[in-house]
């Protein structure tokens, strides 16, 4: 029994130290570089030893493209890793940018790059960058962080280098803003139609009023027994026309609003109080 356990100890004690040194890393890697309108296979390709960077610098032009592709994998097995990254960095300035493989679930990854993909600070620099990957994911595995090769990124001498305009505190031209024109009232051969098929109403309502048999003698009945509420409450209703009539030749839609709206609490009120006078007589049976 005790050489049994002895064993099983012996055995766990062998496959810890082989699970901690588990770590990401990759394979079949290799770098190409394609120029456009040269044609297939007229470029540069070679591949990249297994954590072992490439002695010469690669070349990168105006019209190249630059593809890296690789296995990742987790000990010795290929597997999907959740980062993989080309991470260029300057040595001198210590300025990086990195750029993420596109990786399948059987752990092939790629990535495709051009100047145009590279910030500006890049394309002036005289000294190759270096070209590290790092390859991760979740666990205990070591994640890879090596330099793979050296770019050398390679211009036209005749074409200027771009530059970028940096905002800085200072005095900056003046703003002129330019607001939307007020709005214009129509013509004043449309005001007047209006205004004249309005007041042509005014005869047909009264018309019909009669022939429905207005009776114009409870008047004086109406202003003696409720004065006050029918006097101001027809006065209310010729204010906010007169305050709608403000509105269209000088006033603006912040005067209109408070205006009408004390307006029309006084004509509620008082509308109220003249409709109960109204409905006193009709219950009192006076028609």
């Amino acid at each position: 029994m005790n050489l049994w356990h002895s064993l099983q100890l012996c055995l766990l004690a062998a496959a810890i130290p082989a699970r901690a040194a588990s770590a990401w890393g990759y394979t079949d890697a290799t770098v190409s570089v394609q120029t456009k309108g040269a044609g297939v296979g007229s470029g540069f390709k070679q591949e990249i030893p297994d954590n072992k960077p490439l002695a010469t610098p690669v070349s990168l032009g105006s019209l190249d493209t630059l593809r890296v592709t690789l296995t990742a994998q987790e000990g010795r097995s290929p597997k999907r890793a959740h980062q993989v990254f080309l991470l260029l960095n300057d040595p001198e300035t210590g300025l990086d940018i990195s750029y993420p493989f596109n990786v399948k679930d059987n752990g092939k990854s790629r990535v495709d790059l051009t100047q145009k993909d590279l910030p500006i600070q890049f394309l002036s620099l005289s000294q190759p960058v270096d070209a590290r990957l790092l390859i991760g994911s979740f666990g205990t595995s070591e994640a890879y962080n090596e330099r793979a090769f050296q770019l050398s990124i390679t211009r036209n001498p005749d074409e200027p280098v771009p530059t970028v305009e940096v905002s800085r505190y200072g005095k900056l031209p003046e703003i002129h803003h330019i607001f939307k024109e007020e709005p214009k009232n129509p013509p004043i051969a449309v005001t007047l139609g209006f205004l004249g098929l309005t007041l042509t109403a005014l005869p047909i309502l009264a018309g019909v009023w009669l022939f429905l048999g207005v009776n114009l003698n409870h008047l004086p009945t109406a202003l003696k027994s409720a004065p006050v509420p029918h006097a101001v409450f027809l006065g209310s209703l010729v204010s906010i026309e007169g305050i709608f009539f403000l509105y269209y030749t000088s006033w603006n839609i912040f005067q209109l609003l408070p205006a009408v709206a004390a307006a029309g609490a006084v004509a509620f009120v008082s509308g109220s109080r003249a409709l109960g006078e109204v409905q006193g007589r009709r219950l009192a049976g006076l028609r």
